[in-house]
């Protein structure tokens, strides 16, 4: 261990001179020994590591030039191959001290090309974390009033500044919900008649604003000091065999090969490829899905690729529904409805603004019933603490559901990383959307409900981040989904 430490300070003092976002060293490889030349450091690592693949990361001040001494940054990592179509998800180790570890299951043999990404450094980290304490109303909606022929429309948020002006109180007394919206002059609290997103304040210095830059330190490439590719090799004939042994705690949900993901753990994922394939699985079952846009998507690819599946039309607000679809003669029913404020979609009628934990509590339940839950996007901008709030209700309801009717199967889609902008770093950024996929998880550990791994799910794939993935991840998040409703019963 001693001589492995030399080595690294060996390199250490090359690569802490890189002006650039930072430099990766690669350190370890499958069973076997192999030197590894770093061009830049001039020195050779050798390592032994047993079906794990590690990486130190080297972070650079952007604007300063220096190598960092702190932790905090946002990276992600993933180890792929586009031939292949395989992919597997880092896990990124933050040392505290500008290093970090990306740690790697080597899952499938052949070459392998290693990609990691500066989501942000830990000053833009600083900057978001300051914005969400004393700007968490920056994102602010609207409430409209209307009686007869009077309309009014008002500010509406989880928490109101301070004003002269009255308020409306829109806590929901069953979840303990909070929402508020400051008082029409001429009409009365009862008068409201639709939610909708009001804007966005944006309120951030020009050097703060340097932080953010495209191309330069939002979302970029970290290059590898030297090689960035490995081979992994056959095992040799005679050698022991050593299957990876992947812990769910520490180590990927899953990986990509051929274009497919393949679930670690235990749980098989079927290929459902045709429409009469997804409908043997449905058939008889009660899908009911709740959530933001993301829960929607999942809504739209059934709708979109069942042939007997036939959207109701309820003239619902396309953002924000409720839709129903329904295929009669394979007695399947599907339903999709938006969570309850704080939601960034135009024009919802108040009386189809519904709290997933009101709604669940009102499912019956049962082993033809399916309930698939989405919600983190819309809570990014607000203290941590509300969305806690809002996944204790959720979770409560989740206990009495299974209580109740223990057969009910309950799907919970995860939060993702998307393209950035300033605007959607400044409200949706893939660090909120982290911390809040963190308390999920956290949340709902222990109980009978299974996840459909989003996260690692857009990290591992071939294609660039996006709010809403690309049609390839869809699908295969769409053969999680239905391997749970049919573990014994592949497409």
């Amino acid at each position: 261990m001693r001589m492995w430490a030399q080595l690294v300070k060996c390199c250490l003092k090359s690569c802490g001179t890189i002006r650039d976002k930072g430099c990766l060293l690669i350190m370890g490889v499958q069973n076997f020994f192999v030197p590894i030349r770093l061009k830049t450091c001039g020195c050779i690592l050798l390592v032994l590591a047993v079906f794990v693949l590690i990486l130190m990361v080297y972070v650079t001040d952007i604007l300063e030039g220096r190598p960092k001494n702190c932790g905090g940054d946002v990276i992600v990592a993933r180890l792929h191959n586009p031939a292949l179509g395989a992919g597997v998800a880092g896990k990124v180790v933050d040392h505290l001290n500008g290093s970090y570890s990306a740690v790697f299951s080597l899952l499938w043999e052949g070459s392998a090309q290693v990609e990691v990404i500066l989501v942000h450094p830990s000053e833009a980290v600083t900057v978001l974390g300051r914005l969400t304490r004393e700007q968490p109303d920056r994102v602010f909606f609207e409430s409209q009033f209307r009686s007869g022929r009077v309309s009014e429309t008002t500010t509406c948020n989880v928490c109101l500044r301070p004003s002269r002006q009255p308020v409306c109180n829109y806590t929901e007394l069953h979840t303990g919900q909070q929402w508020f919206c400051y008082k029409p002059k001429k009409l009365s609290c009862d008068a409201r008649i639709s939610h909708s997103i009001g804007g966005f304040t944006q309120n951030i210095t020009a050097m703060e604003n340097k932080l953010f830059q495209s191309g330069v330190n939002l979302k970029v490439s970290i290059q590898a000091s030297g090689l960035a590719n490995i081979t992994v090799l056959q095992q040799k004939k005679g050698q022991i065999s050593r299957q990876p042994e992947v812990s769910l705690e520490s180590g990927p949900s899953g990986y990509y090969y051929q274009g497919v993901w393949r679930a670690l753990g235990g749980t098989t994922v079927w290929q459902f490829n045709t429409s009469s394939a997804i409908t043997q699985c449905l058939r008889g079952k009660v899908i009911k899905m709740y959530g933001d846009s993301t829960i929607r998507q999942l809504f739209e690819y059934f709708n979109g690729t069942l042939s007997g599946l036939k959207e109701f039309n309820l003239h619902s607000p396309k953002q924000s529904g409720p839709f129903i679809a329904l295929d009669y003669p394979n007695n399947i029913f599907l339903t999709y409805r938006c969570h309850g404020p704080p939601i960034r979609f135009m024009n919802v009628p108040i009386s189809e603004v519904h709290y997933i934990a009101n709604e669940l509590d009102n499912v019956i339940g049962g082993s033809n019933t399916v309930v698939v839950l989405g919600i983190w996007s819309h809570f990014s901008t607000f203290p941590i603490e509300v969305y806690i709030r809002r996944l204790q209700s959720i979770r409560s309801a989740v206990v009495r559901l299974l209580s109740r009717a223990p057969e009910t199967l309950v799907v919970i889609r995860t939060a993702n990383p998307k393209a950035l902008n300033l605007y959607e770093t400044l409200t949706n950024s893939d660090w909120y959307s982290l911390q809040r996929d963190k308390v999920l998880r956290a949340m709902f550990k222990g109980l009978n409900v299974h996840l459909v791994d989003a996260w690692e799910m857009v990290v591992a794939y071939n294609l660039p981040h996006s709010l809403h993935p690309q049609p390839p991840i869809i699908k295969n998040m769409i053969n999680v989904l239905l391997s749970y409703i049919c573990p014994q019963k592949g497409g």
